[in-house]
């Protein structure tokens, strides 16, 4: 699904989210690198989307995606990129096959040539009519995917919607079931597929009639809602991984404010690309949950080991095979450097002693409790009642340093000395913010 147009979308998105109505429409393309002319187009597809697979939304909240975006916020991190998903990973034609197929398998058992004579009969005028081996390859590629299963042994074949788990659970366990995928897809990385299956879910109760929104008691939202639109790249990245395959792919950095730049595919408006044309050998994916970013490490064949912001990536593609002991040695060699990495940094060493104050109320040490869950491999140590030291040595203090900046006055750095100097002169200044005027 990584296409241009895929790509492009997928960075328009971004922008919405993260920026919603701030910039005018020269200004969104001109971020893009795309013409004026070609936001709009993508702004109407994109509408189009929204209108067909959110069709319970008001005329008012339709009309602008930023609108529909602020309205249906705590489903915003489904439908961004699911919609893109629904709407590029199959062509037109396979998507109404699909949903007949689908739908006449839900109430019986039938062959494929009983469901290729349902098909055309079903199939939209303007659509050309599919001959019984495309509807095997359907079948089969439904089965594969667990969606359907076949009945019997002998042929003709015959098949069913696989209902049997949501069939046998009771109303109240479905819901049970739609709670638990709901706090996990919005909580938990990556999140795509649990989208997906709380869709499922959805619809299922729906059929019941009982609407999931009405016996909502707790809501759940990781504040990166934008993180998932990464995920476009995630999974062929990791294929690309188990097949110790390079990958070939345009690269924008985020550092310099260009999000999308065109294919030159038109010799009369051709100019030179804002990205850089690259290919390394993938070996880890990394998330930040401090930023909310993805990162992909490989090996470069002239820099080395390389680290990229996926959310830079476009027109990513497959590209040759690695041989085992090749690959084996590119990850031991990445494995070495990112010992004492917090996130992805692979500088020097640093040993950094921090001392954590608890919380001069009774009750739960949320000081503690928090340090012991993200701390990593850091060695804590008691030192009184009101306080406990915590030791680790990483890579650099570059993605460590807001971590312990956001424990306030609660953390107080004692090593290296110029770590803590570096601290007490943030605090000064920003204690100059807050003098009387």
């Amino acid at each position: 699904m990584a296409k241009e147009s895929f790509d492009k979308e997928i960075q328009f998105l971004r922008m919405l989210s993260l920026a919603g109505g701030a910039y005018s429409r020269q200004q969104f393309a001109e971020r893009l690198g795309i013409s004026v002319h070609t936001y709009d187009k993508t702004l109407r597809n994109l509408k189009e989307m929204v209108t067909v697979l959110q069709q319970d939304l008001s005329t008012e909240q339709g009309t602008e995606l930023s609108e529909w975006l602020r309205y249906n916020y705590y489903e915003s991190a489904d439908p961004l990129l699911l919609f893109l998903f629904r709407a590029k990973s199959l062509k037109e034609t396979e998507s109404i096959r699909l949903t007949l197929l689908l739908t006449a398998l839900q109430s019986e058992e039938l062959t494929a040539k009983e469901l290729h004579d349902g098909c055309c009969d079903q199939m939209p005028a303007d659509s050309p009519l599919p001959d019984e081996k495309t509807i095997r390859g359907d079948l089969k590629y439904l089965e594969e995917v667990g969606v359907i299963v076949r009945v019997n042994e002998k042929r003709p074949y015959r098949y069913k919607a696989a209902n049997e788990l949501l069939d046998q659970l009771t109303d109240d366990e479905l819901l049970d079931l739609f709670d638990y995928a709901d706090v996990i897809a919005n909580t938990q990385i990556p999140s795509v597929q649990g989208y997906l299956l709380r869709d499922t879910l959805k619809k299922a109760l729906r059929l019941r009639g009982i609407l999931p929104e009405a016996t909502e008691t707790h809501r759940y939202k990781y504040h990166y809602h934008s993180r998932i639109l990464d995920e476009a790249h995630l999974y062929s990245i990791h294929g690309a991984i188990q097949q110790r395959r390079r990958i070939k792919f345009l690269y924008l950095s985020p550092k310099k404010g260009m999000n999308y730049t065109s294919q030159n595919t038109n010799p009369l408006f051709e100019r030179e690309s804002a990205g850089i044309t690259d290919s390394l050998l993938p070996l880890r994916v990394v998330y930040d949950h401090q930023y909310g970013r993805w990162y992909l490490i490989g090996y470069h064949s002239r820099t080395g080991i390389k680290k990229l912001r996926m959310d830079g990536l476009t027109q990513v593609e497959e590209g040759e095979l690695v041989d085992e002991e090749e690959f084996a040695q590119r990850l031991q060699q990445l494995e070495a450097q990112l010992e004492y990495s917090w996130v992805t940094d692979t500088n020097r060493a640093v040993k950094v002693a921090v001392r954590f104050y608890n919380p001069s109320r009774s009750g739960a040490n949320f000081i503690r409790e928090r340090v012991e869950a993200q701390g990593q491999w850091g060695v804590i140590t008691e030192e009184s009642d009101t306080t406990f030291l915590y030791e680790i040595t990483v890579n650099e203090i570059f993605e460590i340093k807001p971590w312990l900046r956001s424990f306030g006055s609660s953390c107080e750095i004692l090593e290296p000395r110029w770590l803590r100097k570096q601290f007490m002169e943030e605090w000064k200044e920003i204690k100059s913010y807050y003098e009387s005027l």
